[in-house]
């Protein structure tokens, strides 16, 4: 497979501004999560939600489209690892529902913008 070289600029994709964006206010709410937290959930979360946006960096910086792919594979995986932290952190009402609901439609715009970037590497 002969793929061309490609030079991107991560900045420059909308993904990763929002995901940098939206792990600065999981930062925000993960400051605020139970002191007995901070080495668990708190952790993990926090762990999850910047592996979003360092994925697509890195996978940008990669010289190829299936690795580029692949970072953005693992960002996805991410993002699905956050909506679960953020689904257990409102089920121990952690969260309140109306910042539970915000962040979910932040992350719910960066899922569909990694899918949708996904698939026009891929082409498919």
């Amino acid at each position: 497979m002969n793929e061309k070289l490609k030079a991107r600029n991560f900045r420059e994709y909308k993904v990763w501004q929002d995901s940098v964006e939206f792990a600065t206010k999981v930062y925000e709410v993960t400051t605020k999560l139970p002191w007995f937290e901070k080495k668990g959930l708190c952790d993990q979360l926090q762990r999850a939600v910047v592996s979003i946006s360092s994925n697509i960096a890195e996978g940008a910086g990669r010289p190829n489209d299936t690795d580029f792919a692949h970072f953005l594979d693992v960002a996805l995986g991410s993002s699905n690892e956050v909506e679960t932290q953020l689904l257990i952190s409102r089920n121990l009402k952690y969260i309140e529902m109306e910042q539970y609901n915000l962040l979910m439609l932040s992350l719910t715009e960066i899922q569909k913008q990694l899918t949708g970037l996904i698939a026009s590497i891929r082409k498919y």
